[in-house]
């Protein structure tokens, strides 16, 4: 029986969670997203409340990825390090994924019987493959919390507002009251206002860089407020009540089309599952036919189609609400 497949599959889950482990050692449990005090808070602590050198270091972490999309491996995952506000520098990650590459390839050698060049490219891929992933989870994860929050953080700044404080007094309010991650992009633009920043150019920046409708819509309505005046607590009210309608909706639609993605998952993954049990439990099994001229073009073809099918499903599950 050949173990193989598995010693690949461990391998990868193991380089994966070396990520996390070092992120956390380097960063500290403040990094993660369900600490109950939220980061910037965490960071204004330690250094004394010195504000200028907390905005700067926060800056420096939401800007530095998109800088580096020059970088041709990096490119490939910047945009959604930059969502995810990965601590890590773009140098320290390409780093990492040498140093889970050297890693994976140390493990495929005492677990496997593989060529040396097989090994290397694999090795290559499970390093550049469990970073690509690990930023991914973090970045949808991150999303996810923002959008669910954003609610709840405009009800927050009407009710400061309807009691007579100042938008920016009330943006920096939520970003005290309300958890992470919201809290310590609110905190930024608070920081950023003091030092006499535009509050709304603060807001439509964040909006870029995140890339979110709904942020897009918070900082289109404080700017127009600010060049025509207005009720702006009004203004947040109705704008808090269509993102929270908005939120149901995007929830509703993803648990219809749930069952049509796993569907799709499940198609194309089918296959490879039982390539791997095959090989398990009989890896003779191809023998026969693995010199036939037909042999390899099929197998790419059989990888065609699976992509093909992954990416129509997608498709047809993306539903622009």
């Amino acid at each position: 029986m050949s173990m193989e497949p598995i010693i690949y599959g461990l391998i990868f889950v193991g380089v994966l969670v070396l990520v996390e482990g070092i992120y956390l050692v380097v960063f500290g449990r403040s990094i993660s997203l369900n600490n109950r005090v939220n980061r910037r808070l965490e960071m204004l602590n330690k250094s004394g409340g010195r504000r200028e050198e907390v905005l700067e270091q926060l800056r420096k972490e939401m800007q530095q990825h998109m800088g580096a999309r020059s970088i041709p491996v990096y490119s490939i995952l910047a945009e959604k390090a930059q969502k995810a506000a990965i601590a890590f520098t773009p140098y320290q990650l390409m780093m990492i994924m040498g140093l889970l590459a050297l890693i994976a390839f140390m493990g495929l050698s005492i677990g496997t019987e593989t060529d040396v060049p097989v090994r290397a490219l694999m090795s290559v891929g499970i390093g550049v493959g469990a970073v690509f992933f690990w930023v991914s989870a973090k970045a949808n994860k991150r999303m996810g919390l923002i959008e669910e929050q954003l609610p709840d953080a405009v009800e927050l700044m009407v009710r400061s507002l309807k009691v007579g404080h100042p938008f920016s007094h009330a943006v920096q309010t939520a970003a005290k009251e309300i958890p992470d991650p919201l809290a310590s992009e609110f905190g930024l633009i608070a920081d950023e206002s003091a030092f006499g920043r535009d509050i709304g150019e603060a807001l439509k920046d964040m909006a870029e860089r995140l890339d979110m409708q709904d942020l897009r819509f918070l900082a289109v309505a404080v700017s127009i407020q600010q060049q025509s005046g207005g009720n702006l607590a009004e203004i947040l009210a109705g704008l808090a009540k269509v993102i929270r309608a908005r939120f149901r909706l995007f929830r509703r639609v993803k648990a219809i089309t749930a069952e049509a993605k796993w569907s799709g998952k499940f198609l194309s993954a089918f296959p490879l599952v039982c390539l791997v049990l095959i090989q398990i439990s009989d890896p003779g099994y191809y023998d026969d036919v693995r010199d036939h001229p037909f042999f390899i073009p099929a197998c790419f073809v059989v990888g065609i189609l699976l992509c093909a099918n992954l990416w129509v499903m997608r498709q047809l599950t993306d539903i622009k609400v």
